[in-house]
């Protein structure tokens, strides 16, 4: 299906196609530039953490492969960095949001500790929920535990010392498995993985096949979405805002986004609330035919 001039240059913007980009750089290359920031907000273990992770040049090297096999063999959404450094970003973002209104996260409620730690548990599941896409998309969740786990006991030697490590590191690893399409959250730190994940939304992360021509519903609604924000709710403590350009937007919302908050454990906590930002909805395409 051939796209209209206006649906050509408003989808070409440098989210996809830098993932593309990147993914042509040598290993060397791609590492170099790779730093993830975060608002640490006086969290000493955390900044400790943040900056080993920083310096890893083989945590570095995962994520790269992962955009190489998800950007150009497989020519789906981008798995890069950036898309680690989002995650992260909105993971903390949402349990800082929660915290404030009374919300308690499971590592308080179930082991005596502290909301630093929480922390701690939801950027490392940021940090290394889709490594094992270095491997393969199909199972990549899996993947993702198996290598993850010493990569967990590194980083967190000397900041944890036992039995608290291995509490941080399995409720890690229970927010990795947790994060699939029929996972199964069993603490709020792996519900937030879980919803921040299906977040990174806004600005042309799945822009890729769209922009090759494969016009789906897929490609068609991640196309629509604009910007993600969150912040104090109304009804519940929390409100995911969604700014839409199109209706075909909704599908991300309704058929994608719904299915990782359903079960999160989020759901009390939490409001989504979608909307066109536009007098007239953009065009996307100027007609969409079913092929059949």
């Amino acid at each position: 299906m051939s796209l209209d001039p206006e649906s050509r240059r408003r989808i070409a913007e440098p989210a996809s196609a830098d993932a593309v980009k990147e993914a042509r750089l040598t290993p060397a290359e791609a590492v170099e530039h790779m730093r993830i920031r975060l608002p640490e907000r006086g969290n000493r273990s955390l900044r400790r953490v943040l900056e080993r992770a920083n310096n890893d040049r083989q945590l570095k090297a995962w994520w790269h492969v992962s955009n190489v096999n998800a950007a150009v063999r497989l020519e789906i959404n981008d798995h890069s960095w950036v898309h680690i450094q989002i995650v992260a970003n909105i993971a903390l973002k949402l349990l800082r949001e929660l915290a404030k209104h009374g919300v308690e996260p499971s590592v308080v409620r179930d082991y005596g500790m502290e909301s630093d730690d929480a922390e701690i548990v939801v950027v490392l599941a940021a940090l290394t929920h889709c490594v094992g896409m270095s491997v393969h998309r199909r199972g990549h969740e899996d993947w993702s535990l198996f290598l993850a786990e010493p990569k967990l006991q590194a980083l967190l030697d000397g900041v944890y010392d036992e039995p608290d490590r291995t509490v941080i590191v399995s409720e890690v690893l229970q927010a990795i498995t947790s994060h699939r399409a029929d996972g199964e959250p069993l603490s709020l730190e792996a519900g937030i993985l879980r919803v921040a994940d299906a977040l990174d939304m806004a600005k042309g992360r799945s822009r890729i096949p769209f922009e090759k021509g494969q016009v789906s519903m897929h490609s068609l609604s991640a196309a629509a979405i604009d910007a993600v924000t969150i912040g104090d709710g109304e009804s519940k403590p929390v409100r995911i805002e969604i700014v839409m350009n199109n209706s075909s937007g909704l599908f991300q919302v309704d058929g994608l986004l719904k299915a990782k908050l359903r079960g999160s454990g989020l759901e009390p906590h939490v409001e989504v609330i979608a909307h066109i930002d536009t007098a007239d909805e953009k065009r996307l395409v100027p007609e969409y035919r079913l092929d059949v």
